[in-house]
C-alpha cells in the first residue's frame, strides 16, 4: 500500500463525506479510492467511517486519525512548496468568505491594498452571515467573528472583539442612562437575531462571574448595520461590536453605557482548512489582515 496516497484518499473522503466526490477531486476512480481507504482500515485495525445508505461519517478513531493526517499532509505540502516558485510568490485565485458588515466596512477597503501588494493573486469574495463549510463550498479562507467552535480548522486571531452597549444622545435624554445591567429591563433594546439567545445580554457580576439580563424590544434583526441605523435614529439601546459602531462612538452620535460591565467574548479570526494552511496566497492574505487590523484595531481607538 502507498501509505501517503491512502492517507490522502482518506482525508478527501473525510472532508467531502463522499467516496465519489473524493475520487473526483483526486482525479481517480471511486474503486481506487475505496481500495485505498479499505487497505488503510485493515492496516490500522480500526474502523474509520460509519456508513449508511444516506450518510458517511467519521468514527471516533477516524476523527482522531483525520486530525493527525491533515497535519502530516500539510507538512508534505510545505516540503513540496518550499522548492517551488509558489512559496515565494503568492498567485492564483483566492476564495474568501466573510460576514456582511465586517466585509463591507473593513475588508472591502483593505482589498485594493492587498491586490496592489500581490499582483498575481485574484480575489473571489462572498459575503453573507450564514455559517459556511469551507471545504464543502470550496473556500480557501474565511473571516469569522466571535467564539469559534471546534471545527477542525486552523484559526489565526486577527483582532480582539469588543462589544459595547450604546444609544443615541436623544434616546438617553428621553429614557435615561442605565446605571446597572438590571436597568435594561425597562429600556427598549435592539436585538441581533443571529446571536443566540438574542434577548439575553451577558455582563460581569460583582463577584467576577458572568450574569445574563433578559432584554426586550420591538426590533429584532439579523444584520448589525441595520441595528446601528435604528440606534442612531433613537429607537433604543444596541449591543454591537465596535467594528460597526466605533466611528459613531468617536463622533458622539452614539454614546456607550455600562462600558465596563459587558462581557467580552471571542475575537476576529481568519480560519482555513488544515490541508490548505500553507498555501502562499492564504498565508499572504492572513498576514496582511493581521498586520492591518490587530492587535489594536483602528475601530477601537475611540476613547
Amino acid at each position: 500500500m502507498d501509505r501517503l496516497a491512502a492517507m490522502t484518499a482518506f482525508a478527501r473522503v473525510a472532508e467531502t463525506r463522499s467516496f465519489s466526490e473524493a475520487a473526483r477531486r483526486l482525479g481517480a476512480s471511486k474503486s481506487v479510492v475505496s481500495r485505498q481507504v479499505m487497505a488503510l482500515k485493515t492496516d490500522l485495525g480500526a474502523r474509520l467511517f460509519h456508513r449508511t445508505t444516506r450518510s458517511l461519517t467519521l468514527t471516533e478513531a477516524g476523527q482522531g486519525y483525520y486530525e493527525k493526517v491533515t497535519r502530516i499532509l500539510a507538512d508534505v505540502d510545505e516540503a513540496n512548496l518550499s522548492v517551488t516558485h509558489l512559496q515565494q510568490a503568492p498567485r492564483g485565485r483566492l476564495r474568501v468568505n466573510a460576514p456582511m458588515s465586517f466585509g463591507i466596512r473593513h475588508l472591502a477597503p483593505a482589498l485594493p491594498d492587498f491586490l496592489a501588494r500581490y499582483p498575481e493573486v485574484e480575489v473571489d469574495m462572498a459575503m453573507n452571515d450564514r455559517f459556511v463549510d469551507l471545504v464543502d463550498e470550496g473556500f480557501d479562507v474565511a473571516v469569522r467573528i466571535g467564539r469559534l467552535t471546534d471545527s477542525g480548522l486552523v484559526a489565526r486571531k486577527l483582532a480582539p472583539l469588543r462589544r459595547v452597549i450604546c444609544a443615541s444622545p436623544t434616546y438617553l435624554a428621553a429614557r435615561g442612562v442605565p446605571k446597572t445591567p438590571g436597568d435594561l429591563t425597562v429600556h427598549e433594546c435592539l436585538c441581533y437575531s443571529n446571536m443566540a439567545p438574542s434577548d439575553e445580554w451577558s455582563f460581569a457580576g460583582a463577584d467576577g462571574r458572568s450574569m445574563t439580563v433578559a432584554v426586550r424590544g420591538r426590533l429584532r434583526v439579523n444584520n448589525g448595520d441595520t441595528l446601528r441605523i435604528a440606534a442612531l435614529q433613537g429607537l433604543g439601546l444596541v449591543l454591537a461590536p465596535t467594528f460597526i459602531v466605533g466611528a459613531d462612538l468617536q463622533a458622539g452620535t452614539l454614546v456607550g453605557v455600562l462600558t465596563d460591565s459587558v462581557v467580552q467574548d471571542g475575537a476576529v479570526h481568519a480560519v482555513y482548512p488544515h490541508s490548505r494552511h500553507l498555501s502562499p496566497k492564504v498565508r499572504a492574505f492572513v498576514d496582511f489582515l493581521a498586520e492591518r487590523f490587530g492587535p489594536r484595531p483602528y475601530w477601537d481607538l475611540v476613547e
